[in-house]
């Protein structure tokens, strides 16, 4: 459907969007990854960092390029991050003896981690950042980013994305606080909406089901499980009025959850990039997050676009937001832009785009100015509060405004609105 139109106008239909707790093989590699990142920054905030990272069982590799003049232990950083997330004992892996195979659990001092990080090509560096001014330094890479808003939630996010975020989020706090000691690492969470669509603008009426898997202790059962799961994780973070005799539960459908994280599954930095942007709604460049300073315009150039459809739905401009931003490697100011208003707006698309050409600059050097200006995102197992990131990113920061002009448009200024 072209996202300009609003063809299918009063009809209902269903989405669905998935979310991953902190103990997630994936999320936690995403994690490793930016907390190399930030190790690096803190010390040289001119380091050109691309790290990721690889866990199985008993094993975290770094693999990537850095060019940095700091001094980072990479063992301290990586075995802090994955105690942090919860990985504290080997008995949060599960210890399983299965057919004289013994399965010890993954925890933050016994696992391996080795490193494979090179400097990054000079060839890259020559043509990104010699010779030029910090607002002309050209793209990392060439690629395509997407930016979507909607005004269905304060936080201009999806309704599905968000509720799947705060399962998890709510889940982590309960295993923090000692409520529900049973809840270990690894999680993941899904939610389907039923919306109606006004005009490409979007409704949301119901939610039609909630899916909730948890790795637990072996010593609950899984009526226990289930019933906790509703009464302090459904009750409490899906709102009175989207739940109804209809809705469909499945808690723990698998009916064990004992082996997590790596133990359970390998993960890799960069998979999980629906659930670190908008749950299938809008577009997707393809490109990760984690691990990339921001001359990889997979992340600021995603940031930017962001910032922008934020910026046009909370000043009123239209109800829903879609900008498609690309660039080339070297190359300082982007290629095109492009934005989309799913027939919300009333005024055309070649107006919005006028405004967002005259009032954001989007060349990495000055998008990474902005973001300097917004306070860091909050930690992880925040993510889907108001003031809070999404997992591995900063789309859910806290916002503050400036007035800009909006050149030949009816109104004398717009509120812009930062990440």
């Amino acid at each position: 459907m072209n996202p300009s139109k609003g063809k299918r106008s009063g009809k209902t239909f269903l989405f669905t969007s998935e979310s991953v707790g902190e103990g997630h093989s994936d999320k936690m590699c995403d994690q490793i990854s930016d907390a190399v990142l930030d190790a690096y920054l803190s010390q040289d905030p001119d380091s050109k960092v691309a790290c990721e990272c690889v866990a199985k069982t008993g094993m975290i590799l770094l693999v990537g390029e850095v060019t940095s003049k700091a001094i980072v232990d990479l063992q301290s950083v990586v075995r802090d991050t994955i105690k942090k997330i919860g990985y504290d004992d080997s008995s949060k892996g599960i210890t399983w003896l299965t057919h004289s195979w013994t399965f010890a659990g993954f925890d933050y001092k016994t696992c391996n981690v080795l490193v494979a990080l090179e400097p990054q090509a000079e060839e890259i560096s020559d043509c990104v950042f010699e010779g030029r001014d910090q607002e002309d330094i050209g793209a990392g890479d060439q690629g395509l980013m997407f930016g979507y808003a909607t005004d269905e939630t304060e936080e201009c996010m999806p309704l599905t994305l968000l509720l799947a975020h705060k399962l998890n989020h709510r889940m982590r706090e309960l295993s923090l606080n000692g409520e529900c000691p049973w809840i270990l690492p690894d999680s993941k969470s899904q939610v389907t909406v039923e919306y109606r669509d006004s005009e490409g603008a979007l409704e949301p009426l119901r939610v039609h089901t909630v899916v909730i898997s948890v790795q637990h202790s072996p010593d609950i059962t899984l009526q226990e499980i289930r019933h906790n799961l509703m009464e302090k994780v459904v009750k409490v973070v899906v709102p009175v009025k989207y739940l109804d005799e209809k809705t469909i539960y499945h808690l723990l459908p698998s009916g064990k959850f004992l082996m997590g994280g790596p133990q359970g599954d390998a993960g890799l930095t960069g998979r999980k990039i629906i659930v670190d942007t908008y749950g299938g709604w809008g577009g997707h460049g393809g490109g990760a997050f984690s691990g990339k300073d921001y001359s990889k315009v997979d992340r600021s150039g995603a940031y930017a676009a962001r910032w922008v459809a934020k910026s046009l739905v909370k000043a009123g401009l239209c109800k829903r937001a879609l900008v498609q931003i690309s660039y080339a490697i070297g190359v300082s100011h982007p290629l095109s832009i492009t934005v989309f208003h799913y027939g919300t707006s009333d005024r055309d698309e070649d107006e919005l785009l006028q405004i967002v050409k005259k009032n954001f600059d989007l060349r990495p050097g000055v998008i990474v100015r902005y973001m300097k200006s917004v306070p860091p995102p909050q930690p992880h197992h925040r993510a889907g509060t108001k003031a809070a990131d999404l997992p591995g990113h900063g789309l859910l920061r806290s916002l503050w405004k400036r007035r800009v002009s909006m050149g030949t448009t009816k109104e004398t200024s717009l509120y812009i609105l930062h990440l």
